[in-house]
């Protein structure tokens, strides 16, 4: 399996924050799904009234909004992952795997639709 030495620091560094904040009796996934919404929904504000070349091209303080909120979801991803013994990395390569299979790029290439409409 690939590298997951950058995650592996992340979890731990996550669960220190949590012993020592005393925070893990509120960590409960459904919680951490809660903020892990509400994280992206910041980052999502960033980009609402933009048009499609601004969203391509952030101020220096979006920029910087947009890295504090992609800080957070990681870090709520992370906890959530730790929380139901999963490893994000691993996930997520498994679904790139199974979307590869959906969605084959000689089939799909330069097409928006989703896997179901290609017949």
């Amino acid at each position: 399996m690939r590298n997951k030495g950058m995650m592996k620091e992340l979890l731990e560094a996550v669960r220190e924050f949590r012993r020592a904040r005393d925070w893990d009796r509120y960590h409960s996934p459904k919680n951490l799904a809660m903020a892990l919404s509400v994280e992206v929904a910041e980052l999502v504000e960033i980009f609402q009234w933009l048009t499609e070349e601004q969203s391509g091209n952030l101020t220096d303080p979006q920029l910087a909004r947009a890295k504090e909120e992609i800080g957070d979801v990681m870090i709520y991803l992370a906890n959530l992952a730790d929380k139901l013994g999963l490893d994000p990395l691993e996930a997520a390569f498994e679904k790139l795997e199974k979307n590869e299979r959906k969605y084959p790029a000689e089939r799909v290439r330069g097409k928006s639709k989703k896997y179901t409409e290609y017949g």
